[in-house]
């Protein structure tokens, strides 16, 4: 179902100023960009599930659809800014599907460990990509090491705390506090919650944008 407009399916209306567009395909065209919003969450969470190792897989499967629906957003409503503010709960919503498979694996088969950092990788090859050696409350250092990208709130040597690893080894662990998928599951539907009103909102204003003749512009319509 094509998202563009043809001028022929517009009529001039005269004694009205404005222009006959069907409202049917109008609410055809929001059914269908609402249901590609629900379509990317669940293909980036079920790509999720199948690359529990590969977490940079859902993330640029992910970020792709969920730019595509952005597009999709932003011509439907004939204007910029709706797509622009809709990269919030966009946000949301790849955190989320990205993060729900991996977390529920975790909080399902892992295993939880007290442990403290006794090395830290960026010691020795600088930057802020840690890999932290962890040794456990009985003396035992993990092979595992904990990951941690960037320098803010980053731990350090010393620190105690809990972890969650995956005896199976296919999930990376994690810090036991960061593991909620609930909480993932939450952001992801509230986010498309938001993303299903917005496509309603900017259905409802491009049929009117287009009944006035407002076609040309995309960038700087309002």
């Amino acid at each position: 179902m094509p998202l563009g407009i043809r001028r022929s399916s517009i009529r001039p209306l005269s004694s009205m100023g404005g222009y006959a567009v069907d409202p049917w395909r109008s609410v055809r065209r929001t059914v269908g960009v609402a249901l590609s919003g629900w379509a990317a969450a669940a293909a980036t969470a079920g790509v999720s599930y199948l690359s529990l190792r590969w977490v940079a897989v859902p993330i640029i499967v992910g970020t792709a659809m969920c730019v595509g629906f952005v597009v999709l957003l932003w011509i439907l409503h004939r204007a910029a800014w709706i797509g622009v503010l809709s990269l919030v709960p966009g946000a949301f919503i790849l955190f989320g599907a990205v993060q729900y498979a991996p977390e529920a694996a975790l909080e399902l088969r892992g295993v939880r460990e007290s442990v403290v950092i006794v090395a830290d990788s960026v010691d020795e090859t600088g930057g802020d990509n840690h890999r932290f050696t962890l040794r456990t409350a009985d003396g035992e250092e993990l092979e595992e090491r904990l990951t941690y990208n960037g320098d803010a709130w980053a731990p350090e040597v010393g620190d105690r705390f809990d972890v969650v690893r995956d005896p199976e080894g296919v999930v990376p662990m994690e810090q036991a506090d960061d593991v909620d998928p609930a909480g993932r599951l939450d952001g992801l539907i509230g986010g498309l919650v938001a993303w299903t009103l917005m496509a309603v909102l900017a259905g409802r204003r491009g049929h009117v944008r287009r009944r006035r003749g407002k076609t040309d512009s995309l960038l700087l319509s309002l």
